[in-house]
């Protein structure tokens, strides 16, 4: 699990309009072409936009896992859970000092022309989240003997080290992600790309190299995010400066945006430690070592949200413009289809993280890890039920329902919790992905009953059923019988993934799981790429009307 994965958000412009969609019998054939053609090439220039991104987040995550995989084997086990536990104390401090303002920062900044007005906006967020992070960190640093011990199972010099370069980490980390809010107020996604993506996550990983192989063992990796944090704030700066004067006149609105951000620090704190109560709890019932077994699985059956995020980046402000449009048909139409692909996409990595779980953790991590291959297989499940549940919460954002969005989270926390407590102690790591896993389900469970009672909306139609139903029918028993033939290696997980990948889309396409409106991003994946894909259109069905989502 990355560390910053949970609190960030697409940086798509935050107060793009709908598109002016007319349709009725009074419309003339030309207007409804000029209509689609701009409706079209809105959605190209969305569709770059988003691919920036989408590309910034892989390289950020294959750069996050890649650092995991080298601490990991590098310091072993029990030394990497130590640095996850540090790595959650980093995450959740850091979100409770800006306390919202990662998110009030670029919406107050967007909405200001006046350069004093945007510059106050930025000076009041960095002021307050650097005096709070220096205050946390303050508080961790002078009583880190105490921490280490409620943290660790064996504290030591070292973790106690460990804990206080991770803490003097967090105000760095709260300046950086306030320049990063900052930018995505001037609505730069290259300059956040470049810094997040990029900058940030290279410069750790090449500190944590050097100082691993100087032998600093753990501590390397606490060096590392500090550094690349310290370096990666500088930047960011730097190229906020470009956008506008760092230094001048201010004019603050403290009041308005804290008032605006300080709800969103519960909702935004709840979804932490939905993802971090686990973690924490594994640590504190079980062993440093049981965390790092744990960090394993997590790590890798997190890798399928990043399918659901790729989607992400060009849902949300499309499902908004149609529901401005009062086209809630075509909401659903398109949660329905992008649902599907989800599953689709997803569906070769959810076959080998459960099929050939312990080859694929030894295959990235040390070869104590295939300990971790239950809790893989049943984390797994739970990252995949919510890809099959589609972009749920989202629609309901886009939907203007975010007050449903938080009450899901808050109970799915609970339980989470709850369940935790329950079952720790005595299952151990089994016990924490079995409660990961049916807190998704409550969660997307809560959300899907919410979006079909109220708004008439499922991720359910005839075609997404075949489609569910289809490919585990299809491939989990001639997997099950392979494995017991077949191990996977570090070649032959590629090609299990890219042959898998292949079967997959095959039987949809001839299985009848696909639907007119599958057109549309066929339409616009071949239109990027300059390459058409006649195996899988031949079987896409022609519809009485085509469906144009903008």
């Amino acid at each position: 699990m990355t560390d910053a994965d949970v609190s960030e958000a697409a940086d798509l412009p935050p107060d793009a309009e709908a598109a002016d969609v007319t349709s009725g019998s009074d419309v003339s054939s030309a207007s409804k072409a000029d209509d689609e053609h701009d409706g079209r090439a809105e959605l190209s220039a969305l569709l770059s936009s988003a691919t920036l991104v989408l590309l910034g987040t892989l390289l950020y995550s294959g750069s996050t896992l890649l650092e995991r995989v080298v601490l990991s084997r590098a310091v072993g086990t029990a030394a990497y859970g130590r640095v996850e536990l540090a790595l959650g104390v980093l995450q959740f401090a850091t979100t409770l000092s800006l306390i919202g303002f990662s998110q009030g920062i670029p919406r107050f900044m967007s909405r200001f022309d006046d350069e004093r007005d945007v510059r106050g906006v930025w000076a009041t967020g960095l002021l307050v989240a650097l005096g709070l992070g220096i205050l946390i960190a303050a508080a961790l640093v002078t009583n880190a003997e105490s921490f280490a011990a409620v943290f660790f199972d064996r504290p030591d010099p070292r973790s106690q080290r460990l804990l206080t370069l991770f803490a003097l980490a967090i105000p760095v980390y709260a300046v950086m992600k306030v320049a990063i809010a900052g930018i995505r107020g001037f609505e730069v996604t290259v300059y956040r790309s470049a810094t997040r993506d990029v900058l940030y996550p290279a410069s750790r990983l090449a500190v944590l190299g050097v100082l691993l192989y100087l032998g600093f063992g753990t501590e390397a990796a606490g060096y590392a995010y500090l550094l690349a944090l310290v370096l990666t704030a500088v930047v960011a700066h730097l190229l906020l400066r470009r956008l506008m004067a760092l230094f001048g006149p201010v004019r603050t609105h403290a009041r308005e945006m804290v008032a605006f951000s300080l709800p969103l620090i519960l909702a935004t704190l709840i979804t932490v430690m939905l993802f971090r109560t686990d973690t924490f709890l594994v640590g504190f019932f079980r062993s440093d070592r049981a965390v790092g077994l744990y960090g394993y699985a997590y790590s890798l059956a997190g890798a399928m949200s990043l399918v659901l995020s790729a989607f992400g980046f060009l849902y949300l402000p499309m499902t908004s413009r149609l529901d401005a449009d009062g086209r809630i048909d075509e909401v659903n139409t398109l949660y329905q289809v992008t649902t599907k692909w989800v599953y689709v996409v997803t569906f070769p990595a959810f076959l080998a993280f459960t099929v050939f779980a312990p080859d694929v953790l030894t295959i990235f991590f040390p070869d104590d890890a295939a300990a971790a291959a239950p809790a893989l297989t049943i984390v797994s499940i739970g990252f995949f039920v919510s890809a099959a549940a589609g972009r749920s919460r989202e629609t309901l954002s886009a939907l203007g329902d975010t007050e449903t969005v938080f009450y899901s989270n808050a109970i799915a926390f609970a339980c989470n919790l709850l369940l935790n407590v329950a079952l720790i102690p005595r299952y151990g790591i089994v016990g924490a992905a079995v409660t990961s896993a049916i807190s998704y389900v409550l969660l997307y469970a809560i959300v899907y009953a919410v979006l079909r009672r109220r708004y008439a909306i499922t991720p359910f139609s005839r075609y997404s059923i075949r489609t569910f139903v289809v490919l585990p029918l299809a491939l989990f028993p001639p997997t099950i019988l392979l494995s017991g033939y077949v191990s996977l290696t570090v070649v032959t997980l590629p090609i299990f993934l890219v042959g898998a990948g292949f079967v997959t889309v095959s039987l949809v396409s001839v299985a009848g799981c696909l639907q007119p409106a599958d057109a549309v991003p066929l339409d616009l994946i071949e239109e990027k790429i300059g390459v058409t894909i006649p195996f899988i259109r031949r079987f896409v069905p022609d519809g009485d009307g085509e469906v144009e989502f903008l």
